[in-house]
């Protein structure tokens, strides 16, 4: 069995902790603070955002990193696209120079509009860049936690990381495959995101079916158009990561990107959806990273132009829809 560190104590990072501990691996969850660390002791589970799921006797919570990640196997960090730059900073100085590092966050850096994969190349010491892997693929946690079936894909260029991190997560509910393209990856997992809101608003305005296919499906093309444009292989993003997380989170009500979406379509602002959620929906921000880094690339993006326009600029979707379908026929 495996050591396994995790940076991330909402839904997702809670997840990963309890299905590795499930599996008999030392699992140690790092809180925030004292406080939090003693309140989930307490109550043996996260009562905030995972009520009902017990903490198997192998996991334990600590608000030291020393003490969660320093002889760790595998760091599996899950927080949003927004800290983790500053969590990497924060955690650098208490990994150890062996452990497989995997960033489980789906989202770019709204400042850089970098991957998770580079932040963490970019903050943690030299030892454990080579070793830094990417999860993602149709993952939604509280399937994940009630034990229903789900794949997904590890990714680094260093085939023995990715390899060693699959051999510690995969299981027999949770499979995983490994990747050496780690760019399209990341960009599946971050991309579709904005998708999902936009199939999101479509579900919350009624649209029907025939749109919310169009939307996936033009929206894939988007996806790959980016990902192939930023160095990633069209391969990858029709797998697990691309249209497989797609699939899952433009179709699930599950999906906070898509929920986001359906509170938009029926009226509400982006401010008062946001005030009102636990987790972070990182479509928003990735919308703005994803239409800069589409500018720089030159790659035509029209929903992904559209979704920020509704988002950011008070665009009406009803506007931001017609102005898609008043766009210039041209070849699929």
């Amino acid at each position: 069995m495996a050591t396994i560190g995790v940076v991330g104590t909402a839904t997702w990072g809670t997840t990963l902790a309890i299905i590795s501990a499930r599996e008999g691996h030392e699992v140690r969850i790092l809180a925030r603070s004292d406080e939090e660390a003693a309140r989930l002791r307490l109550a043996n589970e996260n009562s905030r955002f995972l009520p009902g799921a017990p903490f198997p006797s192998t996991m334990s919570v600590t608000a030291s990193a020393g003490e969660a990640l320093g002889d760790s196997d595998l760091v599996i960090i899950a927080v949003p696209s927004s800290t983790l730059r500053n969590n990497a900073r924060q955690i650098r100085d208490s990994i150890g120079a062996k452990a497989v590092v995997v960033s489980a966050t789906k989202g770019l850096e709204i400042e850089t509009g970098n991957r998770m994969s580079e932040v963490l190349q970019q903050e943690l010491p030299p030892a454990n860049r080579a070793s830094i892997c990417a999860l993602s693929g149709p993952n939604l946690a509280r399937e994940i936690i009630q034990g229903k079936l789900s794949s997904t894909v590890v990714a680094s260029p260093n085939e023995d990381a990715s390899k060693m991190a699959q051999s510690i997560l995969n299981s027999s509910v949770f499979r995983v495959y490994t990747n050496t393209d780690i760019v399209g990856v990341e960009l599946g997992g971050a991309l579709k995101n904005i998708i999902a809101i936009s199939a999101g608003i479509c579900d919350g305005l009624q649209f029907g079916d025939n749109t919310k296919a169009a939307i996936m499906t033009r929206g894939l093309a988007e996806i790959a158009r980016l990902g192939v444009a930023a160095g990633a292989d069209l391969i990858t993003l029709a797998g697990l990561a691309g249209m497989g997380d797609l699939i899952a989170s433009c179709s699930s009500t599950l999906s906070r990107n898509h929920y986001v979406g359906t509170e938009l379509g029926k009226g509400r602002t982006l401010d008062q959806i946001q005030a009102g959620m636990q987790n972070v929906a990182e479509g928003v921000n990735t919308t703005a990273a994803a239409r800069r880094m589409a500018v720089k690339l030159r790659v035509e993006m029209p929903i992904t132009e559209a979704t920020y326009q509704v988002l950011f600029n008070q665009m009406s979707i009803r506007e931001a829809a017609s102005d898609l379908m008043d766009r210039a026929p041209t070849p699929e």
